[in-house]
């Protein structure tokens, strides 16, 4: 488990690769140029969203977000802070 202190404003935040698989996340932040970030919310990423790890598979992982099953790469769930 990632262990992380709390923020100036007291929130916890991880990044998407170190979270617990089968437990839903609120995603908090996301990190990135404008570019990933647009793709990201493509995908169905939105601040305040859901996600769940499903499985990592290597350095990629499967996440539920909005009702669909989603691959993405470890560079990318780093910039998804839960």
């Amino acid at each position: 488990m990632f262990l992380q202190k709390p923020n100036r404003m007291g929130i916890v935040m991880i990044p998407l690769c170190y979270a617990e698989a089968g437990e839903p996340q609120i995603i908090k932040k996301i990190g990135g140029s404008p570019a990933v970030k647009k793709h990201l919310e493509n995908l169905g990423f939105h601040i305040g969203g859901e996600v769940v790890v499903v499985n990592s598979l290597g350095e990629n992982m499967i996440v539920k977000v909005k009702e669909s099953r989603v691959a993405v790469s470890d560079e990318l769930a780093r910039k998804i802070m839960v």
